[in-house]
This record gives structure tokens, sequence and C-alpha cells, in this order.
């Protein structure tokens, strides 16, 4: 084991380590790791497998026979290609599942070589405690200007034009990797498990200055998959709202833009379609993916907009959000980056 001092678990602690290694399964790692973290496995999942396995079948003394060996070769081979250029000041923070063997065994050894290794004392379980509790508390600690508007006024683009002036964003959507709707999944993108999910928006959360607003766009409970913690929406749905409107033809415009591969891909949309049977029937479903199949894009994106999306988002919006009609109004019929800058600046100017 270890000869270093173990840590108790404090999530400003981490800061102050030249890096992060979390020494668990790739599987592990990929559902949920401390963000910034690097990825050196003492076990990878075949030998983790393997090691339960004969624990289980055999004995514990086999298993960590064939554990330790396993180990020592792969702690072996980070030492050879991954920590070879590291200067004898490296400090790195290693954690496993429990703060036990797996990253102890690597603690052990680093500090052998002459690094300061740390080992974080209840490991991820820990960690994941914390980041928990920090969920809690950490969303009312901000005030939030609450970027609302019809599906396809550019409110994702209007916080991106926030953050390129300067303002603090929280941007749920790209962290979910989601746009928020039925239609939502990114093509290039698979969104991260909940844990993960939860992970990055403590990361993002802990970056903010408290005496400055944070802009973030309205969101429903579950963006695709993803649950957005109730902390967070309820300190959302008593803020102050930013209202974006514009014209249909520009909101249109925009959706072409955003869903192309809908429009490379009618097939993929159609099968999307199927979901709304139930809300609007057999017939309109069918006259929507005609239009899908036909190209006749303008015409469809306007008809969803006016059955499905304003409807309900406006219904949403209402029940949610109390100060949604006293908020700050940006009207336009141009949803150019130039443009948007422009109502950016303004926003950062409300009072």
């Amino acid at each position: 084991m270890s000869d270093a001092p173990r840590l108790a678990i404090t999530l400003a602690q981490l800061a102050q380590f030249d890096e992060i290694i979390d020494a668990r399964s790739p599987s592990e790692f990929t559902e949920d790791h401390i963000p910034g973290a690097v990825n050196l496995p003492v076990l990878n999942d075949e030998e983790r497998a393997q090691v339960g396995t004969l624990y289980k079948q055999v004995s514990p003394f086999a298993a960590k026979k064939l554990g330790a060996a396993l180990v020592a070769r792969n702690i072996a081979s980070h030492l050879e290609h991954y920590c070879l250029d590291k200067p004898k000041s490296w400090r790195p923070l290693v954690y496993c599942w429990r703060g036990g063997s797996r990253s102890g065994a690597m603690v052990h050894i680093f500090s052998k070589v002459g690094w300061r290794a740390e080992q974080l004392d209840g490991g991820y379980k820990a960690y994941r405690r914390a980041v928990l509790a920090a969920l809690e508390t950490l969303p009312a600690q901000y005030r939030y200007r609450v970027v609302c508007g019809l599906t396809g006024t550019g409110k994702s683009r209007l916080l991106s034009a926030l953050q390129h002036l300067g303002a603090q964003v929280l941007d749920l959507e790209q962290l979910a990797a989601h746009r928020g709707s039925l239609l939502g999944n990114l093509p290039d993108a698979a969104q991260p498990p909940q844990k993960m999910f939860e992970s990055q928006l403590w990361a993002e959360l802990q970056k903010f200055d408290p005496s400055q607003p944070v802009y973030i766009e309205a969101e429903s409970k579950k963006i695709g998959n993803l649950r957005v913690p109730d902390s967070l929406l309820d300190n959302m749905w008593q803020s102050r709202c930013i209202r974006i409107e514009a014209e249909q033809q520009a909101r249109v415009t925009l959706l072409k833009e955003e869903y192309t591969h809908f429009l490379q891909d009618p097939a993929a949309l159609n099968a999307k379609l199927e979901f709304l049977t139930g809300l609007y029937g057999r017939e309109i479903i069918s006259r929507w993916q005609q239009l899908a199949h036909s190209g006749e894009w303008n015409t469809l994106v306007g008809e969803l907009l006016e059955r499905h999306y304003d409807p309900a988002y406006t219904k949403s919006m209402l029940k949610h959000y109390p100060r949604y009609d006293e908020g700050l109004i940006l009207q336009t019929d141009d949803l150019s980056e130039a443009r948007l800058a422009e109502l950016a600046a303004r926003a950062i100017a409300w009072p």
C-alpha cells in the first residue's frame, strides 16, 4: 500500500494537483469520472472480471496473486509510456472505486519513483457523494438570467454570443449533447451517462463568480434522456427571463441549418415523427411524413412549429416561469451572428 498520506475528500483540493489519474477500468471511467482526469487503468475490464471470477470461484488468495501480476504489468506499461516524461516535481492525485488497492498500488510505486503522488481517500465513491451534495446547494449561489424563446429563435446561438462577450454561460444542452426536444439528438455525438452529465455540470458551476449573473437557456426537467437537477431547476424557475422573439421565416431558416442531418435523411425524421401519432393522429403524421419525403421543408417546419412546438413551449414557460412576462424582450427578424452579438450586448446591459 501507499507510503503517502491519504486525503480527506474535498472537491476544492482537486485543483492543487498537477494531474488527476483514474485507475479504474475503462468502462467505469466512461460512466463517470472527475472532469479532466486521465484514465490509466491498473486492470482493464476483462482483467477485472477475470480477477473477480477467480475470487468467487477459487479463493481470494488466488485472485490476489493474479491481480498483483496484472496490476504490476499495467502500472509498468504506464510508467514506460504515459509517465516517461513526467518531471520529479510532478504531483498526481490517484483514485479508484473506493480508494483501495488499485489506486494504492499505483501511488505506492509512483512514490517510490520519487513523485509526490497521493491517493484520494474514499475514491470515486466519496467524490460522487460530494458532487451530489454540492449540486443540492451550489446552484443557489448564483443569479440566473434565463434565455427563453420559441423553438428556432436562436437561444443557443445567443448563449454563444453572450459567452463571446465575456458573460458567464451555462449551456446545459451542450453538456447534455442534445437540443432538448423530440428531434434533439445530435447526429455525431451520443449523450453522456447521467453521472457524467452531473460531474460536468458541477465542474462548470464551480467556475462562476457569484457576483455576476449566469446566462442559461430555459429547459424542461429532462434534456433527452438526462435529468436536470431539481435544485438548479428551482432556481431557474424563480429567475428573470430574457425572451428572444423572431419572425417565423427566420426561425424556419435557422432550424433547417441546425437540423440539416434530417434534411439529408428524411427516413430518420419520419421515424421520429411516429412518436407523435398519439398526439396528432395518423392522418396528420402521414401528411408530415409525406412533406419530409417530398422535401417540402419550409411547409413541414412551419406546421411543426405552429401545431406542436410553439403551443407546448408557451404552456411550459407560463407554468414554470412566473416572471416570464416581465423579462427583457429581444425582437428580431435577423438571426445572423452579427445581429445576435447586438442582442447579446443588450442582454448584458440589462440591469
